[in-house]
This record gives structure tokens, C-alpha cells and sequence, in this order.
């Protein structure tokens, strides 16, 4: 769950630096503003399409809302993901 809301934050962060409002932001993507809100309250990680829909609403490269994500691979053991210690600056 520590990469949905890793990821919400990165998200949240980027629409307001856009000037974007929730229902502003799921117009230009295609996705209703709840959508919008579970995703960056971290109830929901988003599928693939919707990562290209979000990146190209907000006119920024799909890395940018994955930003701090990172998976280590396993070797004995089954890989994980891991959070850099910082959020965005103008995470709520």
C-alpha cells in the first residue's frame, strides 16, 4: 500500500502544480473525478493506461508520477519495493 500513496502524492503534487482541480484533471484524462481522488489518497494504484491518461492530461512524462518507486529484484528471495525517503515538496 506504500506505493499507492506514494504514488498519490506524486500525483497530488503534480496536478496542483499544473493548477488542476480533481474534476479538471479526470476531464482531461478520462476519469472521473472520484477516480482521481482514490488514486491520490492511495486507495487505488492505477493500471498502465491509466498512467499514460494521467501523464499526458498533465503534459508531464509518466516517470514523474512514479518518481521515488523503485523495485528491488530478489535473488534468494522474491524482489520488493522500496520508497525513497522524500515526498514531493508540495505534498498535502
Amino acid at each position: 500500500m506504500e506505493v499507492a500513496r506514494r504514488f498519490g502524492a506524486n500525483l497530488r503534487g503534480c496536478r496542483k502544480r499544473a493548477g488542476l482541480s480533481q474534476e479538471d484533471l479526470g476531464v482531461r484524462a478520462g476519469l472521473h473525478r472520484t477516480a482521481i481522488g482514490l488514486l491520490e489518497n492511495g486507495a487505488r494504484t492505477p493500471r498502465i493506461d491509466t498512467l499514460v491518461k494521467l501523464s499526458t492530461a498533465l503534459d508531464i512524462p509518466p516517470a514523474d508520477l512514479i518518481e521515488g518507486i523503485v523495485w528491488e529484484p530478489g535473488e534468494a528471495s522474491p524482489g520488493r519495493f522500496t520508497l525513497s525517503r522524500e515526498l514531493p515538496s508540495d505534498h498535502v
